[in-house]
């Protein structure tokens, strides 16, 4: 981040009242004070399931909550969830989740891991997997089951309207919150954050800990992001995400397409503060993409950033840095274009045509009639082949 991070007050009573600020629930009420008053550094616990690679601005809300707590001496332990993926949360969830392969849960938390580190301070973390421990002795998982009841556990919100409409719960999903609420356990934590969506959890783990002898971890929970839509929280699966390694024009461009009415949340869940009331939505857009480039890739690529959005979608010219992309020619003097945008972009060949048929193609800024399924190889070799607004490659036919 560009600024100077603010740090909490020294004072147990205001520094509680610091780190909770933008929280939307911290519980018990006067309970983040007594730990604080401890004077130790507090032991601060997120979970993540590592069921998708990529760490979203979705995910940053707490992290930057967690970093909060690291610069005023407390210890983040980070859990990777690499056993409870196998099971899946259920937490704001319709269906039942897919269970992920070994393979794939390996490769998504060495990206989490390093993504992570964007924000949090290597030197106050403890990376935990909780496969570690949730290979448990059936004595231990019967003792575990034992600390809560299924009529406490289908209380749950999303339990409850999956049952009511006759949509199955499987008893692994049940057991989730339980597993979760154990790890606080072996962990020792005095503090677990979570989104909103996370609530039951996390207070169910205060229980869990209680259960096994311990006092009760405080509860924060976060506000969660809308996506990109304006309406429903990011997520990949929405396809309404920004992700945190994406490149500085991908982020820059995808916050401006944000919607007027999500601006507000967006500066108060990021930035922490309101959007200038002086300024428009258009002005107040731009410098909140600057901000949030800013903050992963640094100022120089925050302007370049804008300058790149400003050259192609406020002048319409051309980008200056495109990736040469090559086509074998195969001796023919027309190149396939559904198949060559497919190879460019990475498209299925059925995905190519849909954009041709929408009119979302470009050859050196001029439009591609949707009828058009071939050029010849000097219409397209050396030129800038465009789809949508955002994504360009140079041609070379070799």
């Amino acid at each position: 981040m560009s600024d100077e991070p603010l740090r909490a007050p020294e004072n147990p009573s205001q520094a509680a009242t610091w780190l909770a600020r933008n929280a939307v629930d911290c519980l018990p009420e006067g309970a983040l004070e007594e730990k604080l008053k401890l004077g130790r550094p507090l032991r601060v616990k997120l979970g993540v399931d590592p069921t998708a690679p990529d760490i979203t601005l979705g995910h940053t809300v707490v992290l930057q909550k967690l970093r909060e707590f690291q610069d005023a001496g407390h210890t983040v332990v980070l859990i990777i969830g690499n056993g409870t993926a196998r099971v899946g949360d259920p937490s704001g969830r319709s269906a039942t989740r897919p269970v992920l392969t070994d393979d794939e849960i390996h490769r998504n938390t060495k990206t989490f891991e390093q993504q992570a580190l964007k924000i949090l301070d290597s030197g106050r973390l403890e990376v935990r997997f909780n496969g570690d421990w949730l290979e448990m002795p059936m004595s231990d998982l019967f003792r575990l089951m034992s600390t809560a009841t299924v009529a406490q556990v289908i209380e749950r919100d999303d339990f409850a309207k999956r049952l009511a409409a006759g949509t199955p719960v499987s008893m692994l999903e049940l057991l989730y919150p339980l597993l979760q609420g154990y790890d606080s356990v072996v962990v020792r934590a005095d503090v677990e954050l979570g989104g909103t969506d996370q609530k039951f959890n996390l207070m169910l783990g205060r229980d869990i800990q209680r259960a096994y002898g311990m006092e009760g971890q405080v509860i924060l929970t976060m506000p969660l992001l809308t996506g990109t839509d304006g309406e429903r929280k990011m997520s990949k699966s929405f396809d309404n995400y920004i992700g945190v390694s994406e490149a500085p024009e991908a982020i820059y461009g995808k916050t401006l397409s944000i919607p007027d009415s999500a601006l507000d949340a967006w500066y108060t869940v990021l930035l922490d503060r309101a959007a200038e009331p002086g300024q428009g939505p258009r002005d107040n857009k731009r410098a909140l993409a600057r901000a949030l480039v800013e903050r992963f890739h640094g100022t120089a690529a925050a302007l370049e950033a804008e300058a790149a959005f400003d050259r192609v979608h406020v002048r319409h010219e051309l980008p200056e840095d495109v990736a040469e992309v090559q086509w074998l020619r195969n001796g023919s003097a027309q190149v396939h274009l559904p198949a060559l945008l497919a190879h460019a972009f990475t498209l299925s060949t059925s995905e190519a045509r849909r954009a041709l048929g929408q009119g979302g193609v470009r050859i050196d800024g001029k439009p591609v009639g949707p009828e058009v399924l071939e050029v010849p190889v000097e219409a397209i070799d050396g030129r800038i082949l465009q789809l949508g607004k955002r994504r360009f490659a140079r041609i070379r036919i070799i």
